[in-house]
């Protein structure tokens, strides 16, 4: 990044954050529609994105580190000068810039606006947090993370498991990708790591379409914990699978890649338009219907049913650091409630003697295994059927006692964590 570009950058982060903290809009949204970050340069546009996200993984952190060297607070129509500080702040304690250059830069966002007035507040801010000593991990972590997620955490996987899992979310994630065949090839070909699921992981990759096979379709880019539902379908090849909550397609990709005659359906046109483009570079025939699954009929039953319901995804924190500041725990319930409207509408889709995949990306209980205890009380056609170790190259820690799989980020330490997802497979009594 150039000298020139430090400050656009910088801007368009500030920009962005705004976006995030004032609009209450996903981060996604923001880099989508804000002209600041689409005129950079993409090496510019690759740092402030980095500085956005390093910002939102260590909110709390940051805010704690800005307060305790604030006289008084500042006016809620300044608040630009709070990113700009959270921006500089992200820069001392995150990414370990050179203090004289931060300090400078975020002087620089102030001056020559009508925020110039505050250009020695954050110079002296700024100089006193660049001497701060560096928090444990752990500390870092539970500051940024809110009360209700860390204390959901700890009820269900203990507190210890919370605490790692909170840790495990202030690191930028590995690129996943599966494969369409020799995946141990392919690894060798792109220099990445072949896990024990089957996916390929490489360390980071600036621009996805640059990697080998982009453009032949070999490879789609899925997290190794979003690979494995599909892999729950038993002997996919030649069954009818339908795909319920289906975009962006990476599920219907991998079963249509094991011989599955696979409908996907999405209620967003939107997101089946990005579904159709990746399926077109992949040279996949899928149906693909844009539809409300609890009200979609097919004309037949299908052999399997594979639903990813819609969740709070506090699964996918790594990926997507706002999370744990647009959703709250009547987010968490009202998606429960149809999240187990959609689990009963699928099954109403699956033959008799026919299997039910239901996963989402959430760490949150009431969207996962309550979802389908629920669902059982109330439905004596369906029964769990247990996943085993084996169907997940052994490893036990995936798998629940009750037999359904549970991923957490903190999983796979050695490898690099993986996003935190839930499976249960159910099977239909053979009874019409």
């Amino acid at each position: 990044m150039s000298k020139q570009a430090g400050i656009p950058a910088r801007l368009a982060a500030v920009e962005l954050l705004s976006i995030v903290l004032d609009d209450n809009e996903p981060l996604e949204i923001g880099l989508q529609n804000s002209s600041n970050f689409d005129d950079l340069a993409d090496s510019d546009r690759a740092f402030a994105h980095l500085l956005v996200k390093s910002c939102l993984r260590h909110l709390g952190e940051i805010d704690t580190a800005i307060e305790q060297f604030l006289n008084k607070p500042i006016p809620e129509k300044a608040n630009r000068v709070r990113h700009i500080l959270r921006i500089g702040a992200t820069q001392l304690i995150v990414l370990k810039t050179a203090p004289h250059a931060a300090v400078d830069t975020s002087v620089r966002l102030a001056k020559g606006t009508r925020l110039a007035g505050f250009s020695g507040l954050i110079n002296a801010v700024l100089r006193r947090i660049s001497e701060l000593e560096t928090l444990e991990a752990e500390d870092a972590a539970r500051r940024s993370t809110p009360d209700w997620l860390f204390e959901s955490w700890a009820k269900e996987y203990g507190a210890e498991t919370a605490a790692d899992i909170a840790i495990a979310h202030l690191s930028e994630p590995c690129l996943d990708l599966t494969v369409r065949r020799s995946p141990s090839e392919f690894a060798e070909k792109v220099g990445g790591r072949l896990l024990p699921t089957g996916s390929i992981r490489l360390e980071s990759a600036s621009n996805v379409t640059a990697i080998d096979g982009f453009q032949e379709g070999e490879w789609w880019v899925q997290d190794a914990a979003a690979a494995l539902p599909a892999q729950l379908v038993r002997e996919p090849s030649g069954k009818v699978v339908y795909d319920l909550c289906a975009a962006p397609g990476g599920k219907a990709a991998q079963l249509f890649s094991a011989g599955a005659q696979v409908t996907a359906v999405d209620r967003s046109e939107k997101r089946l338009e990005i579904m159709r483009r990746n399926l077109e570079r992949l040279g996949m025939s899928i149906e693909l219907h844009c539809a409300d699954v609890i009200s979609w009929r097919p004309e037949k039953l299908a052999d399997a049913v594979l639903l990813d319901a819609p969740c709070s995804a506090t699964g996918t924190i790594r990926r997507h650091p706002d999370i744990t500041l647009l959703k709250s725990l009547a987010d968490v319930r009202r998606l429960a409630k149809l999240q187990l409207e959609l689990i009963h509408a699928a099954a109403k889709l699956v033959r008799p003697g026919g299997h039910l995949v239901y996963a989402v990306c959430s760490l949150q209980p009431d969207e996962s295994q309550r979802v389908v205890n629920k669902f059982l009380l109330n439905n004596d056609q369906f029964k769990r059927d247990p996943v085993t170790a084996v169907e997940v190259e052994n490893i036990s820690e995936f798998i629940t006692p009750a037999g359904d799989i549970r991923t957490l980020p903190s999983h796979w330490k050695e490898w690099g964590g993986l996003d935190g997802f839930f499976a249960a497979r159910l099977k239909r009594s053979t009874r019409s």
